[in-house]
């Protein structure tokens, strides 16, 4: 979808993104989900803020919790062991929301692979972690996401925890290459051998 995104800081925000976020905010998760709760909490002022603009227009949103300010904790199930260090230092991403109009458009996925990278570039190899709500659990399973541990009521509605692994990198056998490079060398001889004989056959 043809979108902008960007990212602010709380300081950043100027009077009308803010608006435009808690009108939205309030638009998906009070009203269309019928959910009375308080949305607007102390944590939106040390979030990252990534906004998806269409024309100028608001049309999608999430916010960024920095490791330092997440309440969010995983077990060590989903995480490797070099990343044990990590474990309550990790960032989370949260208040994922696509107003309804522009919706399976792949915007979802297309702000998510942007906090993502974006947690990724700020905060290095960290696990990062996030509250889902339970019917878009095969949503963040196609990102990558790992459901951990029981399904929970917030705020009447179901969710579950979900843990995105550090990437690993996969280490390639120099073992193949080493084959490969022996049987290059060896036809190789074999044609220089062919050449030669080649030659002398030619001045007899």
């Amino acid at each position: 979808m043809d979108s902008e995104l960007s990212i602010k800081s709380f300081d950043e925000l100027t009077g009308i993104d803010l608006y435009h976020i808690l009108k939205a905010r309030s638009q998906v998760f009070v009203v269309e989900q019928n959910c009375a709760y308080q949305d607007m909490d102390e944590v939106d002022f040390d979030c990252l803020h990534l906004i998806a603009h269409k024309d100028e227009a608001l049309i999608g949103y999430c916010r960024i919790i920095p490791p330092e300010f997440n309440t969010l904790s995983t077990n060590l199930s989903v995480i490797t062991s070099s990343s044990h260090a990590a474990l309550n230092t990790m960032p989370a991403i949260g208040r994922v929301l696509v107003l309804p109009q522009y919706r399976s458009s792949g915007l979802a996925r297309q702000i998510m692979t942007d906090a993502i990278r974006y947690c990724r570039k700020k905060y290095g190899k960290k696990p990062i972690i996030i509250s889902a709500q339970t019917y878009l659990l095969p949503f963040y399973e196609s990102l990558g996401f790992i459901p951990e541990g029981e399904r929970y009521l917030e705020d009447g509605i179901e969710h579950i925890k979900m843990v995105l692994r550090v990437p690993q990198k996969i280490k390639v056998k120099k073992e193949s290459s080493g084959i490969v490079a022996n049987v290059l060398t060896f036809l190789l001889l074999i044609l220089g051998l062919l050449f030669i004989a080649g030659l002398i056959y030619l001045m007899t």
